[in-house]
């Protein structure tokens, strides 16, 4: 597969897009970019066109204003569907993505066929809260390299780790190279807006599936199955033996995952148009 070229919106975001058919964004966590997915778009960009984007704050697009909050990484998503022509979208998040997808959902309803929140936060207990806070006030403090050997601990397996030691090395490099102030500002709202509009979480009414790795310490399996008990008829998924860092460490499982959930909602979507009887 020809490796696409990235563009810029008007706005300053940085995308590139790839395959045709039902457009599937894709949303990265904090200190990564859109690069992350590569296993994802050889995966899916067959049967759809699959689009990634940096965040604000991350890779080559523009830093957002130190106060900015969640609500504007839902607005970037909207300028980007905009300047695409795009009028509804599959949006998959992961981690901090899932939460910006969250926020478009409810922010931009109409704008999306389906929702899939990967390996993301919710309902945090006191004592995870204080932790990632004190990882955010670290990198605040040291860089957004502070605590990347931990990080990593958390993110991959060990097994992957001693086997693929370039792509490792690759990601670490990512990690230190983030602008301190985009990457604080995005961490910062990781850290503590889990419960963002938990409330009203029952208003999303699209095919949504919530999955997590059965490993993932920071975004557990009890997470995953607390948030999609809060969306009408979401589905849970959590990989067996996967950590947090699944969609590059096991890709061939999530995209299995992803690509059975997202027949399965374009089933029902047909089928709540009269189109399937």
């Amino acid at each position: 597969m020809i490796q696409p070229v990235a563009e810029r919106t008007p706005a300053g975001t940085s995308y590139f897009s790839q395959g045709q058919g039902q457009p599937v964004v894709l949303i990265h966590g904090v200190g990564l970019n859109k690069e992350m997915w590569g296993g994802q778009v050889v995966g899916l960009a067959a049967d759809y066109r699959v689009i990634c984007y940096d965040m604000l704050g991350h890779g080559q697009s523009r830093v957002p204003a130190a106060d900015t909050p969640l609500q504007g990484y839902a607005d970037q998503l909207a300028e980007l569907l905009d300047h695409l022509q795009i009028p509804q979208a599959t949006v998959i998040g992961f981690s901090m993505g899932g939460l910006v997808a969250r926020a478009f959902a409810l922010a931009y309803a109409q704008r999306v066929s389906a929702l899939v929140v990967l390996n993301s936060v919710f309902n945090r207990s006191p004592e995870q809260s204080a932790g990632v806070i004190a990882r955010a006030a670290q990198a605040a403090e040291l860089g957004p390299d502070a605590n990347v050997d931990a990080a990593l601990e958390r993110w991959f397996s060990r097994e992957y780790k001693a086997a693929n030691p370039a792509q490792v090395a690759a990601l670490r490099q990512v990690l230190a190279n983030n602008d301190p102030q985009g990457y604080h500002t995005t961490y910062s709202l990781f850290a503590t807006q889990d419960m963002y509009r938990a409330d009203d979480l029952g208003r999303i009414q699209v095919p949504t599936l919530i999955a997590t790795g059965e490993l993932d310490a920071g975004s557990t399996p009890a997470m995953a199955r607390q948030l999609a008990a809060r969306i009408p008829n979401a589905q849970c998924a959590v990989l067996a033996e996967q950590r947090h860092m699944m969609p590059v460490e096991a890709p061939r499982e999530v995209n299995k995952m992803l690509l059975d959930f997202l027949r399965q909602a374009r089933t029902l979507t047909e089928s709540a148009k009269g189109i399937v009887a």
